[in-house]
């Protein structure tokens, strides 16, 4: 598959949130080109069984398409995690990096980072890497703006891939596996206190939205 293809099959994986099809206005702005150029290569991926496309209903990837998504979002996770393991990469460098290599490398090559890697579950951000069937585990954590005043829980994921976001968190010292209490959340989207480290810290609510943790600590 084409690297536009690959791209577009990952954005229809990653978009839906509230409804099983995503809308062609939503995968322009994410992919970042026009509607009428969406709307032409949702027919011909149609043409080619990878998508289900309905006219002003959106698209939604067929058995076919998924398996091609994951396969795409299994090789950018685990390059990410050597990239930032092995090769010393900061966490907000990987991203661009991985989108960039996951169209070049071969099966071959991403079988032998698995097993480099040890076989791994998760990638930096605490995202789950789908295994090589197309399973991904579906994880239980929540967003710091909704964890109970006072529970401690454990950071699981960094759910961003905007690296100045990743930068921010990584300069106030957020990490996976870190113990985060929330002290105090001001109503209406306002910042939140928190413990984190040993230390009181206040953080916007944009930031706290995108650290999810595992409530069960």
């Amino acid at each position: 598959a084409s690297e536009s293809v690959e791209n577009f099959l990952k954005a229809v994986y990653a978009l839906p949130e509230t409804t099983e099809r995503v809308s062609t206005n939503a995968l322009a702005d994410h992919l970042r080109v026009k509607a009428p150029s969406v709307t032409d290569m949702a027919r011909r991926m149609e043409g080619a069984g990878l998508i289900h496309y309905r006219k002003y209903h959106g698209v939604r990837l067929t058995e076919q398409g998924e398996r091609m998504a994951l396969t795409v979002i299994r090789r950018h996770r685990l390059i990410e995690l050597y990239l930032v393991q092995e090769l010393g990469y900061e966490l907000h460098e990987v991203h661009a990096e991985a989108e960039r290599l996951e169209h070049a490398v071969s099966d071959r090559f991403i079988s032998a980072l698995d097993r480099k890697l040890g076989t791994p579950d998760i990638d930096p951000h605490g995202d789950p890497i789908p295994s090589p069937d197309g399973y991904v585990a579906q994880p239980s954590s929540i967003p710091l703006t909704e964890l109970t005043l006072n529970r401690e829980a454990r950071i699981s994921r960094l759910l961003t891939s905007s690296p100045e976001m990743l930068q921010h968190m990584v300069d106030r010292e957020f990490r996976l596996g870190d113990m985060v209490s929330v002290v105090a959340r001001d109503p209406f989207h306002g910042p939140l206190t928190i413990w984190l480290n040993s230390r009181q810290e206040i953080i916007g609510y944009t930031v706290a939205a995108c650290i999810h943790v595992d409530a069960a600590g």
